[in-house]
């Protein structure tokens, strides 16, 4: 198998752990006839024909139909709120596993276009909010949450209207509010997250499986944190409206609603009736592909779940780090350009400043692998990119060729380069199967490719200087380089895979 293969079959395996079904078959079983249990990654809660369940995010309508065939008819009713169109996507690509069967006692509710609240999605909201509002002490309600279920669960406090919320968030992101600012504010002027839902379904049991979409997995960040307690407070949504120079300039309704909440903090509120579970991450995904990388004969490591940053530094770091397991491979690696190529790595890296990242403890471990076998690093999490072009491409697409161009200027600039005696692939993904508005959900690239490139007059930066990756990726051999999956059901981020192996060449 070619280097390609094998980083697409690891992708593969990777996406494959975290689709639903998989996924909630892992996690949650019923057990026992008489008196059963719903075991919840070990945890045991009894079902008397009590058992409800919600949800809302992009991989929740395959969560949902997963979680209807381990509960059979103790499920009395759910409610799903779910991205536009995804029943018809999924039954156009022939993911029937990912739907709920004929006469399904879960409703399903479409809305929030292009990731946006809308009316659809306020409507599901107000169906969800009215069910739990309804249970009693000797009720269950599981909870499904994923990716997207922020903009899915939009439901604002009264009198606040949402369009008025939206403008709100619109005003703060066009001076530049980062997403956690976005989510505070949201949060807070929310009736369903941060923590809302859960207060609501009280004295209710609240179990929540969690796909996580998010570095770190917080609770309280993914969907906006519906069922777990809120890390903020009113005062710091206006220390953020203050910030930005709009506590003047708010809707009446949202200065109502922030007037007469507490603007210090209260006392923690009892979520003993929660259960918050994360049962999907790319950690998760790693973790699989790590494996199937050793099957494959490789010396596997996890370089970071959590790799965020903008993209030109992000792939900075990759060209690094493989220029210093090439070097590796020439018995170069501790000379005078290896201990260079390692400062600059480090450096990299506190630029990064990517959570949890112990880069000199990776590195460590880089100087004990052996030059006989090839090398695979993994990584995951979400990149950031400033769009300056009109092309056509996503992160993933980008990343790719930003670290294939700058391999091929490394090879160029060093006389009988270490490059150039190693086979070098370089995969991005999103693992929900796509990135930007393309039909891909990343690329592959290597030094090699780029080189083809310039050959045909293909001029890599150009390409690069226009967001125009995707555009790149289709002139050769039909878009071969380009990784295209279809929609996948999940998404846990993206996955980087870097795969490395000496050849003959002296």
């Amino acid at each position: 198998m070619s280097l390609r293969e094998h980083a697409l079959s690891l992708f593969r395996s990777a996406v494959g752990t975290v689709r639903p079904a998989p996924m909630l078959k892992r996690a949650v079983k019923l057990q026992g006839d008489g008196c059963p249990q719903l075991v919840v990654k070990g945890r045991a809660f009894p079902v008397k024909r009590n058992l409800y369940l919600v949800g809302f995010g992009k991989a929740v309508l395959g969560m949902a139909a997963a979680a209807e065939e381990i509960l059979g008819d103790h499920l009395i009713r759910g409610i799903v709120n779910v991205p536009l169109g995804i029943q018809e996507s999924l039954q156009r690509a022939g993911m029937q596993e990912m739907l709920l069967k004929p006469h399904s006692r879960i409703q399903v509710i479409e809305g929030a276009k292009n990731n946006l609240p809308d009316p659809e999605a306020l409507r599901g909201a107000g169906a969800i909010q009215e069910l739990a509002e309804g249970l009693t002490a000797d009720d269950l309600l599981l909870v499904l949450i994923s990716g997207g279920g922020s903009a899915l669960l939009p439901a604002p406090i009264p009198p606040i209207l949402l369009e008025e919320k939206e403008k709100l968030t619109k005003m703060l992101a066009s001076r530049g509010a980062a997403i956690q600012e976005l989510n505070t504010v949201r949060k807070t002027l929310s009736l369903l997250k941060g923590g809302g839902l859960a207060r609501l379904a009280y004295p209710a049991q609240v179990v929540s499986l969690i796909l996580s979409d998010v570095i770190g997995d917080p609770l309280d960040i993914i969907a906006s944190g519906p069922t777990a307690a809120s890390s903020h407070s009113v005062q710091d949504c206006l220390q953020i409206l203050a910030k930005y120079n709009l506590l003047h300039s708010l809707p009446k309704s949202v200065e109502t609603v922030l007037s007469s909440s507490p603007t210090t903090r209260t006392a923690p509120e009892d979520y003993s009736h929660v259960c918050n579970v994360i049962i999907g991450s790319n950690t998760l995904a790693l973790d699989e592909a790590k494996r199937q990388a050793e099957g494959l004969g490789y010396v596997a490591l996890i370089l970071s779940a959590a790799v965020c940053g903008d993209i030109g530094h992000v792939a900075a770091l990759y060209c690094q780090l493989i220029r210093l397991l090439c070097l590796g491979f020439a018995g170069l690696g501790e000379g005078p350009l290896g201990n260079e190529v390692r400062g600059n790595l480090l450096q990299l890296a506190a630029e990064l400043d990517i959570p949890g990242l112990n880069l000199a403890e990776f590195l460590q471990a880089l100087r004990g692998l052996g030059p006989e076998k090839p090398v695979c690093i993994l990584a995951g999490g979400e990149t950031t990119v400033q769009l300056q072009g009109t092309g056509k491409g996503g992160r993933n697409q980008e990343l790719a060729l930003r670290v294939g161009l700058g391999l091929h200027r490394a090879q160029g600039a060093e006389a009988s380069s270490p490059l150039g005696r190693c086979e070098i692939i370089f995969l991005s993904g999103g693992t929900d199967g796509q990135d930007g508005p393309t039909g891909a959900a990343g690329a592959f690239c290597s030094p090699q490719l780029v080189d083809e490139a310039f050959q045909e007059g293909l001029d890599a930066e150009a390409f690069l200087s226009n967001n125009d990756s995707y555009t790149f990726f289709s002139h050769f051999q039909r878009g071969r380089h380009l990784l295209v999956t279809g929609l996948t059901g999940t998404n846990v981020m993206d996955i980087q895979a870097v795969l490395i192996r000496p050849t003959d060449r002296s």
